[in-house]
């Protein structure tokens, strides 16, 4: 950082980090919830195992959420029950990131204070402004002292918690619009997650510090939490149930075992095939672009990176997995019943269908399958909310991740694929589209998943630099492709439609 800011720019900067950093000494005596022994143990474990501490940390606070499940399923529906939900997320909060926890407790309590004082048609705007400005500082503090670094901080639970936030500040406004009976389109189409008022305090943060999506998410709205909680989700208010209640063994198994599976293919592939050089990723020349590897084929050097980024992307699986099962433990990721009383299925805390991403026949199935409540979260607080902005829906999305260059080169680039993706569609597909998984659609899904491991390089190397060299070995062949596809199939006629 220091190459690219000017000496006033990071004077200024030094001094605004030094005085946020004079509050640790009043902070530091609220992290009271980790035993000492409990760090010494894991400091031991690490030295065993040649582990780092933080990641065995972040590890052991994923597994632990199963037992808390466990605890959490046998307490009695009400303020018990969120009342363990924010005190053992504060726990998991303190063991894995320490007096970092404090972020999470501050941006709570100032959005639940805006939320009493401001009425649900400001607050709408002002809390997830005040979410973003807050993950946006915390995105650039990381940035500017640990340019390039993979240490765990604030910034991962906090964009969690931006997305809960965000999304709760309209499910309010949504609430009201309702109640009151006026017109609202968008209202509408988030009627089921729409919240009547403001719950208390207890409540609210038993929603925020949720212990099975503190660290992780998935970030589903609060009226699934709330339900979950209460016991409305399962039962009649006269306690009868609302239908025959599906066991969650398997639903919880399934993505314990599926993560464990998961886990094993990152750290065994990533050993073999690193992307990043593992001696020093953070300073070191990336493996993909070193001179060895520059001076081999393209078609090898492709074929590596590939099957790289296709090992990285099992850590992610590993862990929206996790959380998916330490949720469905206690019931918060089942959809509860429909108007027969039949179970509808175990989506809220799914955050990843693998098969559905790995083999995706365009852009939009692709989204869909990846980072599911994220998705969720840009397509209905973002996008209908902005009237159907592209623009707005990209921007939030690369903003939500953070500010190194390598993001925004790949979110850039997600335009000129779907602009080739939708002329595709409407000039290609009603002439050889057919059934799923014939030629047309194998065609479609592995020039699909060639295209996009190509853009998305950028995403894992950060840097402009790396980023920039990484495309220039391939002469930027995926942009070029895509440009000539659109020129190429615009030109052809448009195919009329079959009467009826």
């Amino acid at each position: 950082m220091e190459r690219i800011l000017p000496e006033v720019a990071r004077t200024g900067i030094d001094k605004t980090i030094e005085f946020a950093y004079s509050f640790e000494p009043y902070f530091a005596p609220t992290v009271v919830l980790v035993p000492g022994f409990v760090k010494e143990g894991v400091e031991s474990l690490s030295q065993s195992t040649g582990q780092d501490v933080e990641t065995l940390e972040y590890l052991l606070g994923m597994l632990l959420c199963y037992p808390l499940g466990i605890i959490m399923l046998s307490l009695p529906h009400g303020k018990v029950k969120h009342l363990f939900s924010f005190l053992l997320g504060a726990f998991l909060l303190q063991f894995t990131i320490g007096i970092q926890w404090i972020h999470q407790m501050i941006s709570s309590l100032v959005a639940y204070a805006m939320f009493m004082l401001l009425p649900t048609k400001t607050s709408k705007t002002a809390v997830p402004v005040f979410m973003m400005v807050y993950m946006t500082a915390g995105h650039l503090h990381r940035q500017y002292i640990n340019y390039l670094g993979y240490d765990m901080d604030f910034t991962g639970p906090q964009m969690v918690l931006t997305m809960k936030l965000y999304s709760f500040a309209y499910n309010l406004y949504d609430g009201e619009l309702i109640k009151s009976g006026k017109e609202d389109r968008a209202a509408k189409k988030c009627a089921d997650t729409a919240v009547a008022s403001l719950p208390g305090i207890i409540e609210f943060l038993g929603y925020t510090f949720c212990f099975s999506t503190v660290l992780t998410g998935p970030a589903y709205e609060y009226k699934f939490y709330a339900d979950a909680c209460d016991g409305s989700l399962l039962y009649e208010k006269n306690g009868k149930p609302k239908g025959k209640i599906p066991s969650q063994v398997w639903p919880t198994l399934r993505p314990l075992l599926s993560s464990f599976l998961c886990l094993g293919i990152f750290v065994v592939g990533s050993g073999m095939f690193p992307f990043l050089d593992p001696s020093d990723p953070q300073n070191a020349t990336p493996i993909v672009i070193t001179e060895t590897m520059l001076a081999k084929p393209a078609y090898h050097r492709y074929a590596y990176s590939w099957i790289a980024l296709f090992c990285i992307r099992f850590k992610y699986y590993f862990a929206w997995a996790n959380a998916e099962g330490s949720n469905n433990i206690w019931y918060a990721g089942f959809e509860g019943f429909d108007a027969k009383g039949e179970p509808k299925g175990w989506e809220v805390s799914s955050n990843i269908d693998v098969i559905k991403f790995e083999t995706a026949p365009n852009i939009k199935i692709l989204s869909s399958a990846w980072n599911k409540k994220t998705a969720n979260w840009l397509a209905k607080y973002v996008y209908i909310r902005t009237g159907g902005s592209l623009f707005a829906t990209y921007g939030m999305s690369a903003f939500w991740h953070g500010f190194y260059p390598g993001y925004y080169l790949f979110f850039l680039s997600v335009p000129l694929m779907s602009f080739c993706e939708r002329l595709g569609k409407k000039k290609l597909t009603s002439r050889f589209g057919g059934k799923s998984w014939g030629p047309y659609d194998i065609l479609c899904r592995l020039a699909t998943s060639v295209i996009v491991q190509y853009m998305i390089q950028p995403f894992t190397l950060l840097s402009f630099d790396w980023a920039l060299l990484n495309w220039k070995q391939y002469y930027f062949a995926g942009h070029i492709a895509c440009a000539v596809f659109y020129i190429v199939v615009s030109a052809l006629p448009t195919p009329k439609k079959k009467e009826s």
